[in-house]
């Protein structure tokens, strides 16, 4: 046939059946094997079987035929549908690839395992590894320190040690013209060391006897005011003077700009100078604004790291072993057991501490990286450790009997924001802030139930979480309905917070965990993937560190629930345990006892877990518990089966997949045949970021926006007559026939216009994926149209798609679709008729 026919033909009356080319046949069970020709239909067979009693008896059972295989392509229409949009109607969209992005972005951030972090958290206040015993417990040193001169010795060690921040030098001469600098940063930044830096030079020509540097203790004095006090008071002129403000305590209020202009001008009545350390955050915002605030940049962790290791090594009178240090620090190894991505001094210092002495035999490689790991784990600590003991302390209202709780909310609100990042990290800051905001409540509820909490409705500061987080903000893709748009993306800084933050609440803070769990069941009715989907990661990981307790209060629960999206989280929940390999058999039972015995909601859970591949001993075992929770209660659940068997296929398995697909088309069982039927359908209208788990880099990674169908045609060319076999089997069943030309038709337009293969109208291919998407269908049809009848049906699909008034297939496109599919056999037919 030449490659015009199509277009020439295009134009002609419709002469045959708009619905069917001539000489197709329709026969209602799938047949065996390709055997053309040798299939019949329905009619026929029962007219061979069955004499008629007369014209009207005949008439009467070919209605009644007719209707029942309309029913049963009817049927077959409705299981090809989305089953996970059961709760927003029949027709309602799921966006499955922005579920498979989240989850790949939530297993990436937390499946690093630190799950079980080896570290003795009864001394967590200091990190103890062999002869090292060095204090990381930055956030309370400064207030914890009592008042009094900063010695000598302490200040010559000082310079000798201190790494100068960006911006330092503007520092100083702030502090020199205008004698008084409140200076805000996050704890353990080396904010106070900066401090202290800045005093001993700006005092150098003080006082001596140990006293130009002086702490102020903030229990002693009345912060600024009491500060005032001491500075008149001072004998000495060229005092420098210290005062760290805890300014997130309940009731603490910053000082206002009065105080701080008072304060300046005694400063320089006494020729003296003071630095006011507060933390970054709402409190501070006014006094950073105003005119004596300036920010503390952190100090760069390598010079850090560099400054540390040069003492230590200097002390072991080690010289050459410097070079060797600074390789060590560049391990990936060590880079990945650190796990974070800039360093605080207290870290850098321990850092250092371990290389040094894993260079000088006293730690072994096993020791150093264990060491490395307790950095990320003592820094949650320290984020969680007593944040809420002012409350539980809190002072009486006067009567007597009715305690006074200050802004709980706000004393929450950081530890929040910390959580929400370490289960929502990699998603949008919005979705992360509000998160944040719902744990809050929970936790404010958890630890005053009588009172409602409250809290201000203009405080935010997104630097100030960000800075408290250790936490930084990025531009990326963001997943909006299906489409994905540019926004404001935070993560840690660094690939250890994550899960050092979730072990650190689960397994030290037990009445935690009733808030947290009553969130992300919230989390869970999200209909954002970002959220939902990480949210599950996250229960997942929980529920390892102690599975009864995650089991029985989120994945069953979750797991029976009658909304869709609710199983769909305990299914990724229960997956992300079964990639554990301690907790692996547990989940196989689970999933197994469910595929058997369980409800109709914990079947379907059951097969949404089974399909990302870790819920079953091999592949054939979960296929077969997929065949049982498919054709049970005639094919009620056949919809969620056949889309998990779909998921299998993106295993390296999948020639297993497919050879099972063949077996359940020749089945007895008419369940089994239309779960055969529906998968293959479902597997030529999906794309693979619905269901891929691999990152990009891949085979099919690099093909996202690929349909399946094409995509393995393509990375698996040893599997293209299989697939081809299998979509001619629906495409030559009646009950499938229509939805499987609709599949096919969606199938050519991906590759003629680049839209996606569920073509959906303005849903275009990225990156004009309709050309790259060609080889898919030079691989696929000719293998699919293998006889005249084939062609047949390829020319009537494409005239009807050029018919089309919504969206006509051009002269050139069919014309380019007719090639793909014919050429190599219109070639060898050629040449045998010139040889003949």
């Amino acid at each position: 046939m030449a490659d015009e026919a199509v277009a020439e033909r295009a134009a002609e009356p419709a002469s045959r059946d708009p619905q069917r080319p001539q000489g197709s046949r329709s026969p209602e069970a799938p047949p065996r094997g390709r055997e053309r020709g040798g299939e019949r239909g329905d009619e026929q067979a029962q007219g061979e079987a069955e004499p008629h009693d007369g014209p009207e008896a005949g008439d009467d059972e070919a209605a009644e035929r007719a209707k029942e295989r309309e029913r049963a392509a009817d049927r077959i229409k409705d299981l090809t549908r989305d089953p996970l949009a059961e709760e927003d109607g029949e027709d309602g969209p799921t966006d499955l690839a922005a579920a498979a992005r989240a989850r790949r972005s939530g297993r990436k951030l937390l499946t690093s395992g630190r799950d079980f972090t080896s570290f003795d958290r009864s001394r967590v206040g200091h990190a103890h590894i062999g002869d090292i015993n060095v204090s990381l417990d930055a956030r309370r040193s400064g207030v914890a320190m009592r008042g009094g001169p900063v010695p000598e010795e302490e200040l010559r060690r000082l310079r000798r040690a201190h790494v100068e921040p960006a911006g330092y030098v503007r520092l100083r001469r702030a502090l020199e013209s205008r004698r008084l600098l409140v200076l805000g940063g996050a704890p353990g930044t080396g904010r106070t060391s900066t401090a202290l830096a800045l005093l001993d030079e700006v005092t150098r020509d003080g006082t001596g006897d140990g006293g130009r540097v002086r702490r102020v203790d903030p229990h002693q004095a009345e912060g600024v005011r009491g500060l005032v006090g001491e500075v008149k008071g001072g004998e000495r002129r060229g005092t420098g003077y210290l005062l760290e403000l805890a300014l997130d305590r309940p009731g603490t209020l910053p000082p206002d700009e009065m105080d701080l202009d008072q304060l300046a001008s005694t400063l320089a009545e006494g020729d003296a100078y003071a630095v006011v350390v507060v933390s970054v955050g709402s409190a501070a915002n006014p006094l950073l604004a105003g005119r004596y605030g300036m920010v503390c940049p952190p100090a760069p962790s390598q010079e850090l790291v560099t400054v540390r290791l040069r003492e230590r090594l200097e002390e072991a009178r080690d010289h050459e072993a410097l070079e060797r240090a600074a390789r060590l620090a560049e391990d990936p190894e060590v880079i990945e057991a650190v796990g974070l991505d800039d360093l605080r001094p207290a870290e850098a210092e321990l850092l250092a501490s371990l290389l040094a002495e894993h260079l000088l035999g006293s730690l072994t490689r096993e020791e150093l990286l264990a060491g490395c790991r307790s950095i990320a784990a003592v820094q949650a600590h320290e984020w969680f450790a007593g944040v809420d003991r002012a409350l539980a302390a809190a002072p009486s209202s006067g009567d007597g009997r009715t305690p006074v709780r200050s802004a709980t909310a706000a004393l929450f609100h950081p530890v929040a924001f910390r959580i929400a990042l370490a289960v929502l990290g990699g998603g949008s800051h919005s979705a992360v802030s509000a998160a944040a905001h719902l744990l809050t409540w929970e936790l404010s509820v958890q630890s005053d139930p009588d009172s409602t909490p409250s809290r201000p409705l203009f405080c935010d500061d997104p630097e100030s979480d960000r800075a408290l987080s250790r936490a930084r903000s990025d531009n990326g893709a963001i997943d909006v309905a299906g489409a994905e748009v540019t926004g404001q993306l935070i993560f840690y800084r660094g690939s250890a917070l994550p899960a050092a933050v979730l072990a650190e609440i689960w397994d030290r803070h037990f009445p935690v965990r009733a808030p947290v769990v009553r969130w992300l069941r919230l989390l869970a009715d999200d209909p954002r993937p970002q959220v939902s989907v990480r949210a599950a990661v996250a229960a997942g990981e929980l529920s390892v560190r102690d599975f009864e307790y995650g089991f029985g209060e989120l994945v069953r629960p979750l797991a029976e629930a009658s909304s869709p999206r609710r199983r769909v989280f305990a299914a990724t929940a229960l997956d992300q345990v079964a990639g554990h390999a301690s907790h692996r058999k547990a989940v196989r039972k689970v999933v197994d006892d469910w595929s058997r015995y369980g409800t109709a909601s914990l079947r379907w859970t059951a097969a949404m877990t089974l399909g990302h591949g870790r819920a079953a001993d091999s592949v054939d075992a979960a296929l077969d518990a997929l065949a049982r929770i498919g054709v049970r209660d005639q094919g009620r659940q056949l919809a969620v089966a056949s889309l998990n068997v779909v998921r299998l296929l993106t295993l390296p398995e999948c020639a297993t997949v497919l050879r099972r697909l063949g077996q359940w088309a020749e089945h007895r069982r008419e369940e089994y045949q239309d779960l055969a039927l529906v998968t293959i359908v479902r597997l030529a209208t999906t794309g693979v970021d619905e269901v891929l788990d691999d990152e990009p880099g891949t085979p099919l990674g690099d093909r996202g926006d690929w349909p399946l169908l094409l995509a393995l045609a393509v990375t698996r060319p040893e599997l293209t007559g299989t697939l081809a076999d299998l979509l001619w089997t629906a495409l030559n069943t009646a009950r499938s026939r229509d939805v499987a030309f609709d599949a096919l038709e969606a199938l050519l337009r991906a590759a003629s216009r680049g839209e996606r293969a569920e073509g959906g109208e303005g849903r275009e291919g990225r990156e004009g994926g309709g050309d790259r998407m060609r080889p898919g269908l030079a691989a696929l049809l000719p293998a699919l149209t293998s006889d005249e009848h084939d062609r047949q049906q390829l020319e009537w699909l494409l005239r009807r798609m050029m018919r089309d008034q919504d969206r006509p297939l051009t002269t050139e496109q069919a014309s380019a679709l007719w090639r793909l599919a014919v050429p190599a056999r219109q070639r060898r037919s050629d040449e045998e008729e010139s040889h003949g």
